[in-house]
Order: structure tokens, then C-alpha cells, then sequence
């Protein structure tokens, strides 16, 4: 990792911004290296995230690292895939069990310094409707779904898909589409940018 990413990183690390509305206080997470190519952006962590400090470590994260094929090995390789995700820290749980959406403050004060950093990126997936509305923004379609079935709309650059949670096993189930069409054309780009 280079001098200006540890820098930058760290300055990320110790944010403070959002103290003030954070449950279990702030701790930012983001990983990255100069190799990157890929970028997954997320939305914020989970609590079981917050408490382990190593994004995607739960059961998301499983069933992301399974549609894209790749191990835990590569996926944490930081010179082949960065994580930064829309709000750096866990954001609180609501009374029906999901999470609050991500701080709307962490994108604007930090994504445009580090991707001026991890300058090498070439594909970025764009996990749920946070990020997809944040980088897409008038490109988006009316709904996740609609969003997402567009996917080719949006390549070589981005991937629009849904976030890999429980809640997502009965919309892939309703939309089949998604495991034929999106997820191998997705698993060959993430594949050959892993070369």
C-alpha cells in the first residue's frame, strides 16, 4: 500500500463527522491499494462488521463473495479490490431488524479524495439503491429491479445490483434473470480484472 493511501486511510479512520449520531460511535471502515481494479461500493457496515472492523465479514458478505466466485483470500486482497463503502460506519439498527441507511455525509467529504488515490480502478460494483443513487443518479431506473435488469446500460464502468442480504433470497427467486444473465457476465469482468 502506498504512503498516500495509508494517509489517507487513516485520516478516513479517525472521522468524527458523524459522532454525534453514530449508536455504537464511529468506526470507519474502507480498504484499498494501488493495484486495485475493482471496487465494491456498499452501503454501510452491520453491527457484526462494526465489531470485527473487516467489511463484508458476515453473512452478506458470504453470499456476495459467492456471486462473484471468489474466495476470502482474493476478496481481501487489497491490491485487487477495494471496499468503500457510501457511509464508513454502522448506522444503527431500526425496530423491524434493517439497518438506518448510510450517513449522507460520508460519500461527499470522502469518495472523490480516495478514488483520486485508487486511481486504477476499472469496475466498480455499485451494491444496492444507496450507491447506485449516488453514482448513477438521473441514469437510475424507477426501482432496484428496473435498475438492475439495465445493467448493460451502465458497463464497462459500473454494475448495479441488489445488496446480498436475506432479504434478496426471495427477489432473486421472483427475478431468475439476475442468476442467468448478471451474475456470470458479472463473474467473467471481476475474473479477468483478478488477472
Amino acid at each position: 500500500m502506498s504512503q498516500a493511501i495509508q494517509e489517507l486511510f487513516k485520516e478516513v479512520r479517525d472521522c468524527t463527522y458523524c459522532d454525534s449520531t453514530l449508536p455504537m460511535g464511529p468506526r470507519p471502515i474502507v480498504r484499498g491499494g494501488t493495484g486495485a481494479r475493482i471496487c465494491i461500493i456498499g452501503q454501510a457496515p452491520g453491527i457484526k462488521v462494526h465489531k470485527s472492523g473487516v467489511p463484508w465479514s458476515d453473512q452478506s458478505g458470504k453470499r456476495l463473495r459467492k456471486w462473484l466466485q471468489v474466495d476470502e483470500e482474493t476478496f481481501y486482497n487489497e491490491n485487487l479490490i477495494a471496499i468503500i463503502p457510501m457511509g464508513f460506519c454502522y448506522p444503527g439498527t431500526m425496530e423491524n431488524g434493517a439497518d438506518y441507511p448510510p450517513p449522507e455525509e460520508c460519500a461527499p467529504l470522502w469518495h472523490a479524495t480516495i478514488f483520486d488515490v485508487l486511481n486504477k480502478i476499472e469496475f466498480t460494483l455499485l451494491v444496492g439503491s444507496y450507491a447506485q443513487a449516488y453514482y448513477l443518479r438521473d441514469k437510475r431506473k424507477k426501482s432496484l429491479t428496473e435498475t438492475v435488469r439495465a445493467w448493460q446500460e451502465y458497463l464497462p464502468k459500473f454494475c448495479p445490483i441488489p445488496h446480498p442480504s436475506w432479504r434478496t433470497r426471495s427477489w432473486q427467486k421472483n427475478n431468475m434473470w439476475f442468476d442467468e444473465e448478471v451474475l456470470p457476465d458479472l463473474r467473467t469482468r471481476v475474473h479477468n480484472l483478478l488477472r
